[in-house]
C-alpha cells in the first residue's frame, strides 16, 4: 500500500525519517530558462540540473533496487531532469513503469516545467503517480519572457512573449488535469528580484483557483554561465516576507533543498555511499535488444520514411542481410478508435522489431510502442538511412519537412487515429 505521507518534500514530518532518490534519465530540456545550467559529473553543485551520470530505463531500475537494500526507509522515486522528464517522455514514461512493477509500494512523483505533461495525465494516474511539481514563475507573459530564452512545443522553436504564451497556457491545462485526476501538485516558482518577485503572492491566488495544494518559492541562485549570473540572490528577508503572503492562500513549503537531478538519501542530507552506487550502475551495459532483428517502417510506398504512424493502416518490417537490407513483409496495424489499446495492439505485434522508423508519431503512441522495448526514430528521408542508423549506429541525417504527412507535426496523437 503506498503511503502518501511519506513523501520528505511535501510531508516536513517525514523529512528526518524517508528517504527519497531522484532517477536522472531525462537529459533534455525542451525550455531555456535564463537561470538554470545542465552540469554532468559535477559533484561539488547541489542544485537542479547537476546530476554526476545519466541512467537509462534498466539502469534507474537496477539502481533502484539496490538503494531499496541499502536504505529500507526508501519510500519515494522522482524523476527531476537533469532537463525535463516530459522532454525525454520515453526514458520517463519506461522508468515510472519498471519502477511501479517492481515496487508496488513506492511513492512516485515528478518535477517538470509542465510543457508537455497533459497528454500524459491518465497514464499518470494508472501508475499511481501521486505528486507532481510544476514550476511555474508567474501569469504575465511579459515578465515571464524575460525568464525564458526559448520555449520548444512541437518540434517547433518560440522565442519572447510568444513563447511565454505557449509555456503558461500548457501549465495551466496540465496543472487542471492533474487535479482532476486526484494527483497532488505542488508549485515552484523561482524567485528572481527585480522581475517576477512583486507577482509571486498574485501567483499564489490564481494556483489556489487552480487546486494546487502547496506552494514553494525557491530563490534564485544565480549560476555562472547563465543570463543571470550576475543577479543577485533573495534576502532571507525577502523570502520571509513572501512565504508570508502566500500563506494566505496556499500553504508554503519551507524546507525545500534545492535537490540535484540525482539526489539520493534524507533531503538535505544525501547518502555519499550512493553516489558510489550511481557510478557502478551507470556502466552497466544496456543495448538495443539484438535479438529482435527487424524493424518496422511507416511508408507511403516503400521507399522513404513519410508517413505518421496516426494514418498508417499497415507498416513495412525490414530486416539486415548480408546482401544489405530487405524488406520482408507489411505487417497491418489495428484499426483507429480504440484509443491507447490499440498502440498496446501494435506494440505487440511488433515485438520482433527492435525499433520503428516513423515520418511522426503522438506521444501516446511513442510512450506505449517506447516501453515496449521498441526504439522509436522520428525522421524523414530514405529508409535505408534510417536502418543505418539503427543497426549500424551511423549519424542520421533527416529531412526537415513538417508536411510530409496529411495531419502534419501538430497531430494530437490520442491514439484515435488520423487527427
Amino acid at each position: 500500500m503506498i503511503d502518501i505521507k511519506t513523501h520528505p518534500c511535501f510531508n516536513k514530518d517525514a523529512k528526518g525519517k524517508y528517504a527519497r532518490v531522484h532517477l536522472p534519465v531525462a537529459p533534455q530540456c525542451n525550455i531555456h530558462c535564463n537561470y538554470c545550467k545542465r552540469d554532468y559529473d559535477c559533484v561539488n553543485e547541489s542544485r537542479p540540473g547537476v546530476t554526476s551520470e545519466v541512467l537509462t530505463p534498466e539502469q534507474a531500475l537496477a539502481y533502484t533496487i539496490r538503494l531499496r537494500e541499502r536504505m529500507p526507509n526508501l519510500s519515494v522515486v522522482g524523476i527531476a531532469g537533469p532537463g525535463d522528464p516530459f522532454a525525454n517522455p520515453i526514458q520517463t514514461m519506461k522508468t515510472l513503469h519498471l519502477i511501479r512493477n517492481e515496487f508496488t509500494d513506492m511513492v512516485l512523483c515528478l518535477s517538470s516545467n509542465g510543457l508537455n505533461v497533459l497528454p500524459y495525465v491518465d497514464e499518470l494516474k494508472e501508475l499511481e503517480v501521486s505528486h507532481v511539481t510544476i514550476t511555474i514563475n508567474g501569469t504575465n507573459t511579459e515578465t515571464l519572457s524575460k525568464l525564458y530564452k526559448w520555449v520548444r512545443f512541437e518540434k517547433r522553436g518560440y522565442f519572447g512573449e510568444q513563447a511565454a504564451s505557449i509555456l503558461l497556457k500548457n501549465q495551466l491545462e496540465a496543472i487542471r488535469a492533474l487535479k482532476r485526476a486526484g494527483i497532488t501538485v505542488k508549485a515552484n516558482t523561482i524567485v528572481v528580484p527585480g522581475i517576477n518577485d512583486n507577482a509571486v503572492v498574485d501567483l499564489a491566488a490564481e494556483m489556489k483557483k487552480l487546486g494546487v495544494d502547496i506552494m514553494n518559492t525557491i530563490p534564485l541562485y544565480p549560476v555562472e554561465g547563465t543570463p543571470f549570473e550576475d543577479f543577485e540572490e533573495p534576502s532571507p528577508e525577502m523570502m520571509k516576507e513572501l512565504r508570508k503572503g502566500i500563506k494566505e492562500h496556499l500553504p508554503p513549503m519551507t524546507h525545500c533543498s534545492r535537490c540535484r537531478a540525482d539526489a539520493v538519501g534524507l533531503l538535505g542530507k544525501d547518502d555519499p555511499e550512493a553516489k558510489q552506487i550511481l557510478s557502478e550502475v551507470s556502466k552497466l551495459s544496456v543495448n538495443v535488444d539484438t535479438t529482435r532483428p527487424y524493424v518496422a517502417v511507416t511508408s507511403h510506398e516503400g521507399l522513404l520514411v513519410n508517413q505518421h504512424l496516426g494514418e498508417a493502416a499497415q507498416v513495412y518490417i525490414f530486416r539486415e542481410t548480408p546482401n544489405g537490407y530487405r524488406m520482408v513483409e507489411q505487417r497491418p496495424t489495428p484499426k483507429p478508435g480504440a484509443g491507447n489499446d490499440r498502440w498496446e495492439k501494435l506494440a505487440e505485434s511488433l515485438n520482433d522489431c527492435r525499433a520503428m522508423l516513423v515520418g511522426g508519431i503522438g506521444p501516446s503512441p511513442s510512450s506505449v510502442i517506447g516501453r515496449a522495448g521498441i526504439k522509436i526514430v522520428e525522421m524523414t528521408g530514405l529508409i535505408d538511412e534510417g536502418l543505418d542508423a539503427v543497426y549500424k549506429g551511423k549519424e542520421l541525417r533527416t529531412l526537415k519537412k513538417s508536411d510530409v504527412f496529411a495531419c502534419g507535426s501538430d497531430c494530437s496523437g490520442k491514439g484515435t487515429g488520423c487527427g
